[in-house]
């Protein structure tokens, strides 16, 4: 009896362990199975990289002016459902010269999956974007920023790199202020930014960019796409 319950415990112990570690890998910032991935890049070039997750919605039309006001080029992770209901405010961000990412098309965790679906999600994306006008190489990031196996052996196949980040103010943090100086406060050159402007109907997020924008700007930073990055 005693050996019977050495053994189970042995291999709940184990699958705790399993479990953590597949939660652990499943959202690393810094490492994934497959393909390149970037969550900072080194520099010592007073430069970052902006990234806004998810949309385009009509917050485009107020998101666009901030940038230009600071001479600022950023990255747009876009949803391919959003995009088909917003394809104006798409090619709007690709004429003003950003960079545009693939965000999946539902916007799903792009874990546990068929690989036809990590297929799916991808290249209808990758359609859209193409339809938008984007003649440029697209990158990929992950819903969640959760991915395993099957996605970045996608990727690799189709040689889209994955982007992560390193600073992510809207996980923290929900006031327009405690954003702009929880970036003030960890910023580095080579760091990528990640902030959800998109669906938000309140103007704080957009105030959150802008006070970004006027801060970093201050202190002499310059505003690049990742690929430039």
């Amino acid at each position: 009896m005693k050996k019977i319950l050495i053994r189970i415990a042995v291999v709940l112990v184990t699958l705790v362990i399993l479990m953590y570690g597949t939660y652990k890998w499943m959202n690393a910032r810094s490492f994934q199975a497959f393909g390149e991935l970037t969550r900072k890049v080194e520099t010592e070039e007073k430069v970052v990289a902006l990234t806004f997750d998810d949309g385009p919605t009509e917050n485009v039309e107020e998101l666009l002016p901030i940038l230009e006001k600071y001479d600022a080029k950023a990255t747009f992770f876009l949803i391919g459902k959003d995009m088909e209901e917003h394809m104006e405010e798409a090619k709007a961000i690709v004429e003003a010269g950003h960079q545009v990412g693939n965000h999946t098309y539902n916007h799903n965790p792009m874990v546990f999956k068929r690989y036809s679906f990590y297929q799916s999600e991808v290249d209808r994306t990758n359609e859209l974007i193409r339809e938008a006008g984007y003649e440029r190489d697209i990158d990929f990031r992950p819903p969640y920023g959760k991915k395993l196996i099957g996605l970045p052996y996608y990727l690799q196949k189709q040689d889209m790199e994955t982007i992560m980040w390193n600073l992510e103010p809207d996980t923290y943090y929900s006031k327009p202020e405690e954003k702009v100086a929880y970036v003030e406060d960890n910023v580095t050159p080579g760091s990528i930014i990640l902030t959800h402007p998109m669906y938000d109907d309140t103007g704080q997020a957009l105030k959150a960019v802008e006070g970004i924008l006027q801060s970093l700007t201050q202190q002499g930073y310059t505003f690049v796409t990742v690929d430039e990055l």
